[in-house]
This record gives C-alpha cells, structure tokens and sequence, in this order.
C-alpha cells in the first residue's frame, strides 16, 4: 500500500466499549488508527490488547481529552506531524450525565414498567453541564481542530455516535425542538441558544415546567444538538460524508453493561459509515443499519 493510498482514522473515548470496537474493525480493514483516551495508561492498555489481535502495525495511541482545548491542538499537531492528513473522524467520548442508582430498574423501565424515574437514577446541575460539554461542545472542537486535515483526504467521514435519546421527538419544548429541527435556518449558534437556555432552566430547577426531557435531560439534549450539528456540518462540507449514528443498546461501562447487544455487534453501523463509498448518505441519522429521521 502507497503512503497516498494509506487511509488514518481517530477514534475517541476508544479504551473501552463502543470507540475499542471501533478501533478493532478498522484496523482489521487495513486502516491506520489512533487510538485515543483521556487517561494514558488505559490508552496504552487498550492499544496492548488489540496487539493481540495481530493489529500492532496499524495502531498508535494519543492522549486526548476532549474538554480541553490543547490536548486536542496537540493531536492535531501530532496527526499533521506523522501522517499529514486524516480520513476519517469518529466523535465517541462521551458522559452520562447523571448517576444509574439501579440498573435493573433501568432495565424494566426500558422495557416499558411504571417505575418512578427516582429510583433509576438522578441528575444534578454539574453533571448535566459537563454532559453537555463532553457530548456536544467536545464534539465541535475536534472535529473543528480537525477539519483542515480531513480537507486533505479524497474522501473525509466523520461518523458522530449518538443515540435515540436524542431525536428530536423526544423534547417536549416546543421551541427547542423547531429551533433544532428547521435545518434551513439552523445555524451552531441557534444550537448554542437551546443548550444555554436548557442549561439555564436546569439550574433554576424549572426543566418540568419549562417542557425539557424528565430523564437523562442533559443526555438527550447534548445528543439531540450533535444530531442538529451533524447536519449543518453535512450541509457545510457536501465532499465529506457526516452522519449521525446510534449504536444500539449495547453492554457497556455507561449503562453498567445492561445493554443487549456485545461491542463488536454495536460497532458494525458505525465502522460501515466510517467505510463509506463516496457518493454514500451524509447529514443523516442511522440505527442498525438503516436511515431513521431525526
């Protein structure tokens, strides 16, 4: 394989779950990889295990913390350093937002008991602004930092991994989900405008009454302005291919690995749009395989 012809992915939030998946299957289609995480030594040990797979030669581990903004310009100076350029961009890491008190209540709520959401689990004000921060602003700024090296590539995707949570159905205020949903008029700061007004009733306890989700507020908000910024970046860069995906219900760390589906299986919609042939959808939103609406 040519030096031209190599293609490099990063992956982030990808020492467990979901984005270690990720890194597995794309490797093992003969793409460079850089593995990324926020703590070192969990990086370094997620790059050892997929050695084992035979896979050495195409991984390579960066520290990145989303949240902050000079761990991500240093990976965009390491990414221009060692390869100068980029394929394709997976925005994996992410936060909950709040903490799962019992995940076989959560299990039977899921499956659709009359179980008070109290006992589920329970949000506070700094976990849903770091939520939002991780899940939506995090997003931005790498994919922001690494534009200019996905402008280099024949053929740039980023695959943005989001949730159900997050369709727009699921805000009951009006106002937030027209602002989000009218994709001819949407613009990043009309995003900004709904998280800051979510983010400012969450504060002055008044979500209830001011129509915001009941449950996982924080969640599905910052996944619902991922889903809005998918698409005014897809319309932005019509070369690219930029999509937003939910994995499914998958066995992990996040939700105490209650899911239904193992990693390998969660990572197959995801590596397929990562993979994507050109003239492939973009600006779309995918579950298991298959295009839903927003």
């Amino acid at each position: 394989m040519g030096e031209e012809a190599k293609r490099y992915a990063v992956v982030t939030g990808a020492n467990k779950g979901i984005g270690f998946g990720m890194c597995k299957k794309l490797a093992s289609s003969g793409i460079v990889v850089v593995l990324t995480a926020r703590d070192e030594k969990n990086g370094f040990k997620a790059v050892e295990k997929l050695k084992e797979f035979g896979l050495s030669d195409l991984l390579v581990f960066h520290q990145l913390d989303v949240d902050d903004p000079a761990s991500v310009s240093a990976l965009a100076d390491f990414i221009k350093t060692e390869f100068g350029k980029l394929d394709i961009l997976v925005n994996n890491a992410a936060v909950t937002g709040g903490k799962l008190l019992d995940a076989d209540a959560f299990l039977r709520k899921r499956n659709g008991e009359q179980i008070d959401w109290n006992e589920v689990g329970y949000e506070t004000y700094e976990l849903a602004e770091q939520c939002v921060e991780t899940n939506f602003y995090g997003v931005k700024r790498v994919t922001e930092a690494l534009l200019p090296l996905l402008q280099l590539s024949t053929s740039p995707r980023i695959v943005n991994i989001s949730s159900r949570a997050g369709l727009f159905k699921n805000i009951p205020n009006e106002w937030a989900r027209t602002m989000l949903s009218d994709i001819e008029n949407l613009t990043r700061e009309k995003i900004d405008g709904v998280l800051e007004e979510f983010q400012k009733d969450f504060k002055e306890g008044s979500l209830e009454i001011k129509g915001w989700p009941a449950f996982a507020s924080a969640y599905t908000m910052s996944k619902a302005a991922l889903n809005a910024y998918t698409r005014i970046m897809a319309k932005k860069y019509p070369r690219f291919h930029i999509n937003s995906v939910c994995p499914g219900f998958v066995k992990t760390d996040m939700n105490n690995n209650t899911g239904q589906l193992s990693i390998d299986e969660g990572a197959e919609t995801p590596v397929l749009l990562a993979l994507l042939p050109n003239g492939g959808p973009s600006g779309c939103f995918f579950h298991q395989g298959e295009v839903i609406p927003f």
